[in-house]
């Protein structure tokens, strides 16, 4: 037999109230009677049924994770994160995969959060960069927590995770620049993501900073995939351009793989002929031959973070939605890139 919440306050010696609140990390409990509770807990296995818990009152001890993002790597470390999080805090992840670009889908995720009676959202791009999707969800007086690129929140409208790109990106654009490139171009990821435009943006401060002039033609448009960066490539080192980049920046390592690829099937020799780095350290900077440089971006403790705090939040009713914490991605320097 499971034990139940009444054993554990039987065997504690408190009321069921008083394992409720240990449960739930409320504050207002004396350390003392909170050891109590817990050695009761662990010595009985106890585990609280969080559904049920859900439904029995008013409270809710569950959070959504609302996204969209064709980047399967991502989405996992995301959701491995937020889940450590709720693990070790009592709640449980509602996940809702959907397209940003739907054209009903706010009225979606409001129905959504309604039916999951979820007590707050993490947002990743591109959610967390549409304010008005982000004010419908605050008006369902749910919690929020955003995970957004740029070093500085661009509002108060909830707490934030800034992911500093633009200072990661020049860092990877002057390694380029210090082991001889001038020619670089740069593989763009989708142009509605602040990621890219902050990624973008630290490029092309490196090279002013470096006296290199801009060529736009070394500047292409493209999306967070690996068909992306075959693309591009092959426009790049056609042999009928006048000029052929020496070095490649890509807006993520799907991107980089897929540069990767496309240029040893074009016979073209990494790093000697052409440096590719990429941005994240996602398995496909690690699996790639020869593995890539990159950033590493720390995505999954990222996402805990980001549940920890929106936790925080739901739990404090005078929330703090000024609160911002700050990452910025460091360069990992590997054989994709040298000096030529």
């Amino acid at each position: 037999m499971k034990a139940t919440i009444n054993d554990v306050a039987k065997q504690a010696g408190v009321s069921i109230k008083t394992v409720s609140r240990v449960i739930n990390n409320e504050p207002s409990v004396r350390k003392a009677t909170q050891e109590k509770v817990l050695l009761a807990v662990t010595a009985l296995n106890y585990k609280p049924n969080l559904s049920a818990r859900n439904l029995a009152g008013t409270k809710s001890f569950s959070i959504g994770y609302v996204y969209c993002n064709p980047n399967a790597y991502y989405v996992i470390d995301t959701q491995e994160g937020i889940l450590t999080a709720c693990k070790e805090q009592g709640f449980e992840l509602f996940i809702h995969p959907c397209d940003a670009k739907k054209e009903h889908i706010t009225d979606e995720v409001v129905t959504m959060v309604k039916q999951a009676r979820v007590a707050g959202l993490v947002l990743t791009p591109p959610f967390s960069e549409m304010p008005d999707f982000v004010n419908a969800m605050l008006a369902l007086d749910v919690k929020v927590v955003r995970i957004m690129s740029g070093d500085v929140a661009p509002d108060q409208l909830t707490p934030c995770i800034m992911v500093n790109d633009r200072d990661a990106a020049y860092t990877i654009t002057q390694h380029l620049i210090d082991v001889g490139h001038q020619r670089i171009a740069f593989l763009a990821g989708d142009a509605e993501h602040m990621s890219t435009i902050e990624r973008y943006k630290g490029y092309r401060k490196a090279l002013k900073d470096n006296n290199i002039e801009f060529n736009q033609e070394l500047v292409i448009e493209g999306e967070y995939s690996f068909d992306s960066g075959v693309d591009a490539v092959k426009i790049l080192m056609a042999p009928e351009k006048d000029i052929h980049p020496s070095a490649i920046f890509s807006c993520n390592d799907e991107i980089a793989a897929g540069a990767l690829f496309a240029a040893r099937l074009m016979n073209i020799s990494i790093p000697e002929q052409l440096a590719i780095s990429g941005f994240e350290n996602s398995p496909f900077s690690r699996q790639a031959w020869p593995k890539l440089t990159t950033a590493n971006q720390p995505n999954r403790k990222i996402a805990e973070n980001a549940a920890n705090l929106l936790i925080s939040q739901v739990r404090n009713q005078k929330a703090n939605n000024a609160l911002t914490k700050l990452y910025t991605p460091e360069l990992i320097v590997r054989d994709s890139t040298t000096s030529i």
